[in-house]
């Protein structure tokens, strides 16, 4: 848009032309703060495994209480996302307040940094959990399926995982228990 109206205002013989070129200028950096703004609030910052499944949680999902926004160890990163196990808290009342915010708002606990866990506490889990690989060829072309393995060798196992628009699917190792990669494969249907 800017270039288009450099184009339009250009005039070497106009008096204001330093003045018009400044204000398209300011208006494209104006914009240009905007939209990086707006890609940093919906950027993923976390995986996060929580009961049977991976959840992918971008920046504007996070709930973070203000007497919990300077206690938590885990602090959204600018890069990729990381992964993250969830745990419950011990606590009743909390745990059932928890319960509720998923059930009547929609909050799941995976979207609260303040019950996460490194992810290496959640890999016995993950492991316990993990499906086989061959469930993959039920909701997916089998062929795809075995060239998606075959390029990933070291995959024993698979986690879905949940993300706003296409849910994907996680390959794990179970034998070193970590992430192999995750893959554009339909976990289920």
């Amino acid at each position: 848009m800017g270039p288009l109206l450099c184009f339009v205002v250009y005039n070497e013989s106009k008096k204001s032309l330093k003045f018009d070129l400044g204000a398209i200028i300011f208006l494209q950096l104006i914009a240009l703060i905007y939209g990086m703004n707006f890609i940093a609030a919906g950027r993923p910052v976390w995986i996060a495994y929580n009961v049977d499944q991976f959840e992918l949680i971008r920046n504007n999902e996070l709930v973070i209480n203000s007497k919990e926004k300077g206690t938590t160890l885990f602090q959204a990163t600018w890069f990729k996302p990381k992964y993250v196990g969830v745990q419950f808290s011990t606590d009743q009342k909390i745990k059932s307040d928890d319960m509720f915010d998923e059930i009547f708002n929609g909050i799941s606990i995976a979207q609260k940094p303040a019950r996460y866990v490194p992810f290496t506490q959640v890999s016995k889990m993950i492991n316990e959990k993990a499906q086989e690989l061959s469930l993959l060829n039920k909701y997916n072309d089998p062929e795809l399926v075995w060239k998606v393995i075959e390029k990933n060798p070291s995959a024993t196992a698979f986690v879905p995982l949940k993300a706003n628009a296409i849910d994907m699917t996680v390959l794990i190792n179970k034998e070193k228990g970590e992430v192999v990669k995750i893959v554009d494969l339909r976990p289920w249907k």
